[in-house]
């Protein structure tokens, strides 16, 4: 009996997950001899797949079918390179999909009606070097020259990774496309959250990449022995602290599509026996919506302003990051939507993608796969293959629709 279109994007993704640094689930950073290897592999797949190949100057592998018809090419893909030991989908299932799909088109005799390219670019979660998603940056237009002299841990700068690999920074802005050019992009990847399976849903179609913010907070008390100084008279920054975390929390519980997260602290003194004197902590908010994010942000800075007097303490806050949402072009998601079927969910993205950089350029769209658990950036990362089946045939009837 043949292989289902998920069984046979299972095995793919197995064979993909070996091209690794040894150790704990995947690891493979850019420009390196896993991304090389990983490279020669997809470009089997494309080429049996009946693509033609290239490598771009951003070190982005495009595989590229002519359709029954010349006009703006359909662009799917997602990233090969992968955080530190995790998981065998996160990005490349996005690349590997597309192919299934479009092989499975080839062996039935039928082409797409207008051309289609699958990318597989090479950075997106920017682990070895302090910044990401320049494939789709410089797609659209919108790479920072300047990032080329960013260093990794060993000291290499991005420019000397790429031209070790073999590719030519300085060609990065001829790589612009032409806004008419281009249809749009779809984005597959697994949800990395737990929404899709509490729901019982194999697939969902993504409404928005959320905005994020970022701020860090100081709030500084008075350090003082733990045993001779009354409670009454303490300026305790940790409790300041703990009463700021609840509070951040409790906003987001009592705001529909708010998230919240306080995710570091640092405690001074930091010992058993004296009161804390100071507390650095984080605060980072997303939603799909920009106005909730930025009404969000002005509540808990009046939160913590609020907590600080009450307690006597001094407080410093400074934004340290802001990126808007990024919601997924209209017509082009009610496309997907037929695709996936009027019963397929909805659902924001909590997480950055690469279709938030293609949106420079095109319309974008995205397609959800519940994972197990909501596990991601992790070893124990899995999908089924009876859920990359029902993607892979979204993916055909969204081809054929031209």
């Amino acid at each position: 009996m043949p292989m289902s279109h998920g069984e046979r994007a299972a095995a793919m993704l197995a064979e993909a997950a070996r091209r690794s640094e040894p150790g704990p689930g995947v690891t493979r950073l850019p420009f390196t001899p896993e991304h090389r290897a990983v490279l020669a592999l997809v470009t089997q797949w494309m080429e049996a797949a009946g693509l033609a190949v290239h490598l771009d100057a951003a070190g982005t592998l495009i595989g590229r079918a002519e359709g029954e018809r010349d006009g703006p090419a359909l662009l799917l893909g997602s990233h090969q390179d992968s955080v530190r030991e995790g998981g065998a989908y996160d990005g490349i299932m996005g690349v590997v999909l597309p192919l299934v799909a479009l092989a499975a088109l080839r062996e039935s005799g039928k082409r797409p009606p207008l051309p289609v390219e699958v990318l597989a670019f090479a950075d997106e979660e920017g682990v070895r070097f302090p910044t990401a998603l320049m494939g789709p940056r410089a797609l659209s237009g919108r790479f920072d020259m300047a990032a080329l002299e960013m260093r990794d841990a060993e000291g290499v700068t991005l420019g000397e990774a790429m031209r070790g690999f073999g590719l030519d920074p300085g060609a990065l802005p001829a790589l612009a496309r032409k806004p008419g050019s281009v249809q749009g992009y779809v984005e597959v990847h697994i949800e990395q959250g737990p929404a899709l399976q509490e729901a019982g849903q194999p697939l969902g179609v993504v409404t928005a990449i959320c905005g994020i913010e970022r701020h860090s907070v100081v709030m500084t008390g008075r350090a003082a022995h733990a045993g001779t100084t009354p409670m009454d008279l303490r300026r305790d920054a940790l409790a300041g602290a703990a009463e700021a975390v609840l509070a951040v929390e409790g906003q987001a519980r009592a705001t529909p599509g708010l998230m919240a997260t306080v995710g570091a602290l640092t405690v001074e003194p930091n010992v058993v026996n004296a009161v804390p004197g100071a507390v650095r902590l984080t605060v980072e908010l997303r939603a799909p919506v920009d106005a909730t994010r930025e009404e969000a942000a002005e509540t808990s800075l009046r939160h913590l302003r609020s907590i600080a007097a009450a307690r006597g303490l001094d407080l410093l806050t400074e934004r340290t990051y802001r990126q808007a949402a990024q919601p997924c072009d209209p017509a082009l998601t009610e496309r997907l939507q037929a695709a996936a079927g009027s019963g397929v969910p909805r659902l924001p993205s909590g997480a950055t993608h690469d279709a938030s950089a293609m949106a420079d350029l095109c319309p974008v769209a995205m397609l959800f796969l519940r994972c197990r658990d909501g596990i991601s950036h992790h070893p124990g990362e899995a999908v089924r293959s009876e859920d990359m089946d029902a993607a892979v045939k979204t993916l055909i009837r969204l081809i054929q629709g031209g």
